[in-house]
């Protein structure tokens, strides 16, 4: 996966598009990604004996990958990603200036 935990990451499309946020949870196999402060919903929760309060309870719901673009930490755009394999590991860059991502 191109998108990993910690990145900056910018929404391009849906009904957060257009904002930033960092990446804090990364679930690969379904290819989805948890953003702070995007794709914010409402759940409805039940008291759980002496741990959680009941009522209406805001939480970040994972968001597709292919709905976000990686924001490159040198030249601050967001860019597409590429792939260069260097003797010992394959490292991403970014594919505006060409630097190396991790």
């Amino acid at each position: 996966m191109r998108i990993r935990k910690g990145d900056t990451v910018l929404v391009i499309s849906g009904r957060d598009r257009g904002r930033k946020g960092k990446v804090r949870l990364s679930f690969p196999r379904k290819e989805e990604v948890v953003v702070e402060g995007i794709n914010v919903v409402k759940r409805h929760a039940r008291p759980i004996q002496g741990a959680r309060q009941a009522g209406i309870i805001q939480t970040e719901a994972p968001i597709y990958v292919s709905k976000l673009m990686l924001i490159c930490p040198r030249c601050g755009k967001p860019t597409r990603v590429g792939f260069k394999t260097l003797p010992d590991k394959k490292v991403r860059l970014c594919r505006k200036c060409g630097e190396v991502i991790d």
